[in-house]
């Protein structure tokens, strides 16, 4: 497009969409807000928080690395509905993947805090697996207590009603978060019995077993850095009774104490995909969904993988990254609006009630 006509295609999308809002305004009495953008800088102990949240400013054009979004960056907070979720990213994860989820609870009124998980983000994965997900549960609870610090977000929120989202990784956070217990042992139990069978939920995205004469060597390599870093038996807990409702997202689970997760102190959903090649659903949701008394069942996706909960999925994915994001065959991402619809109306239920 000609340099021009820029100015004026961005102020037909901006007309379009204020005309939209209106309506909808009118076919339901709810205010509909555009989405802000901001960030709460990094502390000493923690990475940066970015925000997602209700505003009057109109969205423009923002990019962020591959991704494009419509957004009103840095734009004067309102009042939604006075409460907080924080969203737990997955390993390696960024604040981008899951801004469709952010858009559906920020129409709803909430405010959205995604805290960049140390050693375990887009920039810095130096550390995952069992190593973060033993810092993730404070670093959620510091999330609340920065958001709540902030000048331009505390007088709009009540925090003894808090929601707390995560997806993979970021789901063994949530189920942290509702009450479950777990060890770097469980985790090291695990990977001895189901090795082969849920070979990258126990050594990532380094490599894979492909049938070759490497696979051997491969097996023995994992197991003994696995056995070497991962032998403490102590369990990991952890507390925040602001935390009032939880979704799990596809989560690891492999590693948690069931008998923590039979009937958590909160209210716990869950989402699962079926062809999931990262954390074989047998092994973590299913597990969990198989002794939880009380959990909700969100969503069942029989024909997504891993990485259909991302939404907007990184574009042009390729090898084993691709292999294990990348949509199934046949799986159809339209339905993920539905599905954040769902999420949302969890914690609107759980949290507004």
């Amino acid at each position: 497009m000609k340099a021009k006509y820029q100015p004026l295609a961005k102020y037909l999308v901006n007309y379009v969409r204020s005309a939209v809002l209106c309506l909808m305004f009118f076919a339901t009495g709810k205010a509909i807000a555009s989405v802000g953008l901001t960030v709460i800088a990094p502390s000493v102990t923690d990475g940066t928080i970015t925000l997602y949240y209700p505003t009057k400013a109109p969205e423009q054009q923002i990019d962020r690395g591959r991704f494009h979004f419509n957004l009103a960056e840095q734009a004067e907070p309102v009042r939604g509905n006075g409460h907080l979720i924080i969203i737990s990213h997955g390993s390696g994860g960024s604040p981008w993947v899951h801004a469709d989820l952010a858009r559906s609870m920020v129409e709803a009124g909430f405010i959205v805090a995604m805290p960049e998980h140390r050693g375990d983000n887009y920039k810095d994965d130096s550390h995952p697996g069992p190593d973060s997900w033993a810092l993730r549960p404070a670093e959620i609870s510091r999330t609340i207590d920065a958001v709540g610090r902030d000048p331009r977000f505390a007088p709009l929120l009540t925090l003894d009603k808090v929601g707390m989202y995560g997806m993979s990784a970021g789901g063994h956070t949530a189920l942290s978060m509702a009450g479950g217990r777990w060890s770097p042992a469980g985790f090291m139990q695990h990977c001895e019995e189901d090795l082969v069978n849920d070979f990258n939920s126990c050594v990532g995205l380094i490599t894979r077993l492909n049938g070759g004469m490497f696979d051997g060597l491969k097996k023995w390599l994992a197991m003994m850095i696995i056995r070497s870093r991962f032998s403490d038996t102590t369990m990991r807990e952890h507390h925040d009774p602001r935390v009032a409702a939880v979704v799990a997202g596809v989560p690891a689970a492999a590693d948690f104490d069931m008998a923590s997760l039979q009937n958590p102190p909160v209210p716990l959903g869950l989402v699962t995909a079926a062809q999931d090649r990262w954390l074989v659903p047998r092994f973590h949701s299913d597990r969990v969904l198989a002794v939880c008394k009380t959990c909700e069942h969100i969503a069942d996706l029989p024909e997504a993988g891993h990485g259909s909960l991302l939404s907007p999925l990184p574009p042009n994915l390729t090898g084993l990254v691709g292999d294990m994001l990348n949509d199934p065959p046949g799986f159809d991402r339209g339905q993920m609006s539905a599905v954040d619809k769902k999420i949302t109306g969890f914690f609107e239920r759980h949290l507004l009630h």
